[in-house]
């Protein structure tokens, strides 16, 4: 709910709560210290470490910066009161993968199906903090981790630190589809497209 107060409009609904650790987790899951999103938005960083702690109220004069320069919408900080539960996102496609969205942009953890093409060779491994969880849900999927290669068939998991070093590329003739679980570093680390890297052409979700 909002109401106008000396001329502003603030967000008043005591359900409101959670917009902080909201706030706080889209911050994280884009890599963003305070003081960087600061410097993007304008708005200090005492300021939008109250926001986040709950002791700053908050006002669209305060949110609509900050969620633009976090690449997120109100909604994502404050969701309707019979928010629709599905997930509409566009997807990711670079290097031949197909990165499918599961999770919103202010989810702590985010989920994704990911579809690896067959011929591909594997990458050069990665390391960066937190962990990895994966469950196979068609083709097989080698998994190089540390120095050692493992191929998961279809209804195979695995969960791993991925301060090892590791790589994922489909086996055999046939694409690997994955469901994958990452913390913002891996999300950072396997999903976005680095600037200097053009992406494929995005298409709906229905059609991966």
């Amino acid at each position: 709910m909002l109401s106008c107060e000396s001329g502003k409009v603030r967000i008043v609904n005591d359900e409101l709560r959670a917009l902080g650790p909201r706030l706080r987790g889209l911050r994280l899951s884009r890599g963003l210290t305070l003081e960087r999103l600061s410097e993007r938005s304008g708005i200090s960083a005492s300021t939008i470490s109250r926001l986040e702690s709950g002791k700053r109220q908050a006002s669209l004069e305060l949110l609509l910066p900050l969620t633009r320069e976090l690449g997120a919408t109100l909604d994502d900080l404050v969701p309707a009161a019979d928010p629709d539960p599905r997930v509409r996102r566009s997807l990711i496609r670079h290097g031949g993968i197909v990165f499918a969205p599961l999770s919103r942009p202010s989810s702590a953890m985010s989920a994704y199906k990911i579809t690896y093409p067959p011929g591909r060779p594997l990458s050069a491994p990665q390391t960066h903090e937190g962990r990895d969880w994966l469950y196979v849900l068609s083709g097989r999927l080698l998994l190089a981790l540390g120095g050692s290669e493992t191929t998961l068939e279809a209804g195979e998991a695995a969960e791993f630190d991925t301060r090892t070093p590791h790589a994922m590329t489909a086996a055999g003739s046939r694409p690997a589809q994955v469901i994958s679980i990452f913390t913002p570093d891996g999300e950072r680390m396997h999903v976005h497209v680095a600037p200097d890297e053009p992406a494929d052409e995005e298409r709906p979700l229905d059609q991966v």
